[in-house]
């Protein structure tokens, strides 16, 4: 750490896709910014971000059933969907403008087009799905979203899903072409390669944030452990990021804001089937998402996506939800316990015993065999054998737990920004939708921590170099929300449908 910034304006803490992508607008916002970003592990993008410890869906709402709750009276309520699927606009024109200056050679190292469909059978979840797709069509967002009840239409979007399958079983589909398959891992490697031939950028691996205290002038003393031999030094930051995965609920709570008083975090860990047969995987080009059991989680809607890694193909099913008490794929079982405080321990235990469904449907997760869950896969693959799957260890995640004046505590299964009072340091907390709308991220940061930088004297003409609609409503501006998808379509060689 013999070349390390002592008094960096800012630190992020972890070497995801999340400091990765703050790192990489703050730099082109004030290239005369310091930034020092400090990692737990040995590279960057290796626990969330990793390709293989997420789904890679590009999440754009375009398929995930738990976006558009069926309200009492029948109708579809698509409002988290619209939010979602144009804040994953906002990293399309991140990456746009990332790739016209150079900064990213080829979009093929990360993005591929794949489409994106919803797959349901029996006849109370068909007439969910054409409800679902009347609501969402007629919508300038899915401006072109396809639906069939016609088995051989199916067949042609996604013939693995229909082969095999009973005949006369009520079935439905929707597709969506402009859908994508994101490598995060690839793009986290991209961004942090590109933020490092910046002046001013020191990236540490292997260097453990075990502390943050306030200092007399009202910047950050950050304490960093070496993974190797354990010594410690310190640097003194202006502002802090923490986007340490499940790492930032301990770390939140070592800040010792107020803000962050209450806040915890419930872990789900996750299993994959991952086929990487070239005949069966040469079929299947979608993500095809179902409906989730009665009580899960949202990252476990079981979905049959079609995965593109380091330039190989593979078939990815799942995933089946369980649970751990780490807080990361390479964390400690310790890290739950850690967690529990005085302070959010009335929170925690309202949602065990709000949310007692879940917890029935993990137990139930975990206690499932192998012969269980390729059954699973075989609603929706009939003709998939057993040989040609194996399992693979998913990412793990850490739902917030959030303080409620009127609860005590709830469940969130979004991801949530938790800011100190003078906006000098923030956390990001949460999982589903994570990587896909990191550019949006990235922007609450800089409109909770940095407003007085967002005028004409200072960052938003840069700003709106990167990220041309913002300021724009694109759920409501439908001639903004086609130009912008008919712009950067091209660019990232991804499909646009006119």
């Amino acid at each position: 750490m013999s070349t390390q910034n002592n008094r960096p304006d800012i630190v992020l803490i972890g070497a995801g896709i999340m400091s990765a992508t703050l790192g990489t607008v703050l730099k082109e916002l004030d290239p005369t910014l310091s930034i020092t970003i400090f990692e737990t592990l040995d590279d960057c993008g290796q626990e969330s971000s990793q390709a293989w410890n997420n789904a890679g869906t590009g999440h754009a709402a375009n398929c995930e059933l738990n976006y558009t709750p069926q309200r009492a009276d029948g109708s579809i309520d698509i409002s988290e969907a619209l939010k979602v699927n144009t804040e994953f606009d906002l990293s399309r024109q991140l990456w746009t403008y990332l790739v016209r200056k150079g900064a990213i050679p080829d979009p093929r190292a990360f993005l591929h087009p794949c489409p994106h469909m919803s797959f349901v059978w029996g006849e109370d979840n068909v007439a969910f799905l054409r409800a679902r797709f009347e609501a969402m069509s007629a919508h300038h967002c899915y401006h072109g979203m396809e639906y069939s009840e016609d088995s051989k239409q199916i067949a042609e979007w996604a013939p693995l899903i229909m082969e095999g399958r009973a005949e006369g079983q009520p079935i439905a589909a929707t597709r969506m072409i402009t859908g994508t398959d994101v490598d995060y891992g690839a793009l986290t490697h991209l961004l942090v390669g590109h933020l490092q031939v910046q002046p001013s950028v020191a990236i540490h691996y292997n260097r453990k944030v075990v502390d943050l205290s306030r200092e007399a002038d009202g910047r950050w003393r950050v304490e960093i452990e070496d993974t190797f031999d354990g010594t410690r030094q310190s640097v003194s930051a202006g502002f802090v990021f923490i986007g340490a995965g499940g790492a930032s609920i301990e770390l939140l709570q070592k800040s010792r804001i107020p803000e962050g008083e209450g806040y915890g975090g419930f872990p789900v860990s996750g299993i994959w089937l991952r086929c990487e047969v070239d005949a069966v995987t040469s079929r299947h080009h979608a993500k095809v998402y179902g409906k989730a059991s009665t009580g899960s989680p949202p990252m476990s809607v079981p979905h049959l996506d079609t995965r593109v890694v380091e330039g190989k193909t593979s078939l990815l099913f799942g995933p089946y939800a369980g649970f751990s008490s780490k807080f990361l794929k390479h964390g400690s079982l310790t890290d739950l316990f850690r967690s529990v405080t005085p302070h959010n321990i009335v929170p925690l235990l309202e949602v065990a015993k709000d949310n007692a469904k879940l917890t029935e449907y993990l137990v139930g997760q975990v206690l499932q065999t192998g012969a269980h869950q390729f059954e699973m896969l075989k609603q929706f693959f009939p003709n998939a054998k057993r040989l040609e799957w194996k399992e693979a260890v998913a990412g793990q995640r850490v739902q917030v737990i959030k303080p409620d004046a009127n609860r005590g505590g709830v469940l969130e299964f979004g991801t949530e920004l938790v800011a100190a009072g003078d906006r000098s340091l923030v956390a990001l907390l949460g999982a589903s939708p994570g990587a896909s709308t990191a550019a949006f991220v990235a922007l609450e940061v800089l409109q909770k921590c940095f407003p007085e930088k967002l005028t004409d004297d200072a960052w938003l003409p840069a700003l709106k170099a990167i990220i041309p609609t913002y300021g724009i409503d694109l759920t409501l501006d439908a001639e903004a929300c086609r130009a912008t998808r008919a712009a950067t379509a091209p660019i990232l060689k991804i499909e646009n449908i006119a």
